[in-house]
């Protein structure tokens, strides 16, 4: 058997394998007299069946498939070791499968298209700047915090008439152009809160409003659109455009949230008995968690912006006439029932090839500095994890001993041990970037804060 490898450019290659007589004759041959032993064929004892029976019956596919498995193995242990580094699965030569006869077998010639890993260039270091937002936690923050708290443990009773924070209970009847109730219409009672109704002259409409009254509505501005709109009107969310955007709602009920009561039962309920006694102490609590859970958010951001100015200042050539190919062939090999098409793998590669650039510059990132996830890594936070999920019910966590057999077997699932490491990996990652970069913080606000995530995720 002869192999050898043709560059076709820095990123992909062919390889030809060149398969001898003698290379799969003798499988062949051994394959063949297997299936005489055990060929039940009638007017012959089993085993007893001539071989030149058998050869005219099953030689060509025998022939087929250890050509197949003689050539896959061969592919696979030149490309392990030459070291290569390749980007998805080899693939057929475009246009030719192989070249030999069946008829008169001698010597087989296979070809195959392999993309390769580009060699990188990563520059990340002191002199790259970027910004890091910081929430300014000031005591209106932590109040809405502690309303939030309280609201979420309080409890609803009937009010008189609609204010800012309560909730409507009602009646939609959908209504023609000329006010009048349209005929098999929609019909639906739901609900209205008004503290996430965000179209002001809606709200002061329905502001003061009381159980009985009528008054017209767009169910588009009560609600947040999409799959909200459709649960509110009782419909499909593929219905909602063929539905007026004219509603008569009746009020039916008002419920009006009562806060819950700042009090021990109130700070043992939310953070364990004894943790916080006193409304100051809940005050500082709720900054801490608020800080430690702006800290991680602040990370990813400062993480997704690095990544993208990686992604955009690295210089990455990519096979990609062969990676189209192989994301159509992929999704054949998978039984995938909704394959791409050619076009619409053409349309939606950018965002495909941006991944990949991200996943080859992170490998490089991780080999380079040292940043592979080691085992012990992945049981100390797999520890780390299941010990939290204890406390959140108020569990004790078991003996260390316990607690790392435990681990253990959380990942000998594959797919478990994947999201774990992947987690540990990425943390790696934020604090090898935290290390390296230089940071600018800049206080902000929350609602400025929120924008700021929202761009960082687009």
């Amino acid at each position: 058997m002869n192999i050898t490898r043709e560059n076709i450019s820095d990123v992909s290659a062919f390889i030809k394998i060149a398969v001898e007589n003698a290379d799969y004759q003798p499988l062949v041959d051994q394959t063949l007299a297997d299936y005489r032993k055990k060929a039940a064929i009638p007017g012959f004892r089993k085993g007893k069946v001539p071989m030149g029976l058998i050869k005219k019956q099953y030689g060509k596919s025998v022939l087929a498939d250890e050509l197949n498995k003689l050539v896959s193995q061969s592919l696979f242990n030149f490309i392990e070791e030459e070291k290569l580094n390749i980007l998805g699965n080899p693939l057929p030569k475009e246009g030719e499968d192989f070249q030999g006869d069946f008829d008169q077998p001698s010597t087989f010639e296979f070809t195959y298209e392999i993309g390769l890993a580009p060699e990188l260039e990563v520059k990340l270091s002191g002199r790259n700047k970027f910004e890091y937002p910081k929430v300014i936690i000031d005591e209106s923050l932590i109040q809405k915090q502690i309303d939030d708290l309280r609201r979420r443990y309080g409890k609803l009773s009937s009010g008189e008439s609609v204010g800012e924070t309560d909730m409507i209970l009602g009646q939609f009847v959908e209504l023609n152009e000329d006010g009048s109730i349209k005929e098999g219409g929609i019909m639906h009672s739901s609900t209205i809160a008004m503290q996430f109704t965000e179209d002001e002259a809606t709200k002061k409409e329905l502001m003061g409003k009381k159980v009985g009254d009528n008054i017209n509505v767009d169910p588009y501005k009560v609600s947040k659109g999409g799959k909200d709109t459709a649960a509110m009107l009782g419909v499909k969310e593929a219905d909602l455009a063929n539905i007026s955007s004219l509603f008569q709602l009746t009020i039916n009920d008002v419920k009006v949230m009562e806060l819950a009561e700042l009090n021990q039962e109130l700070y043992d309920k939310l953070f364990g008995e004894g943790v916080v006694n006193s409304e100051e102490e809940l005050k500082n609590k709720i900054k801490a968690d608020l800080e430690e859970m702006f800290s991680r958010d602040s990370d990813r951001i400062l993480a997704r912006r690095i990544t993208n100015s990686l992604i955009d200042k690295t210089v990455i050539e990519l096979p990609d006439a062969f990676l189209k190919r192989w994301i159509l062939a992929s999704q054949k090999e998978d039984n995938n029932k909704n394959p791409l098409t050619a076009e619409q793998i053409e349309a939606e590669y950018e965002g495909y090839q941006r991944g990949l650039k991200w996943q080859l510059i992170k490998d490089h990132l991780i080999k380079n500095n040292d940043l592979a996830v080691t085992q012990e890594e992945l049981i100390a936070h797999t520890k780390t994890l299941m010990a939290g999920q204890y406390a959140q019910y108020g569990i004790p966590a078991p003996e260390d001993e316990e607690l790392t057999q435990t681990a253990r077997q959380v990942l000998s699932n594959r797919e478990e041990a994947s999201r774990i490491a992947e987690g540990v990996a990425e943390e790696k990652l934020n604090a090898y970037f935290k290390a390296t970069v230089k940071i600018d913080e800049k206080k902000v606000t929350y609602d400025e804060y929120i924008k700021i995530a929202e761009d960082a995720n687009a």
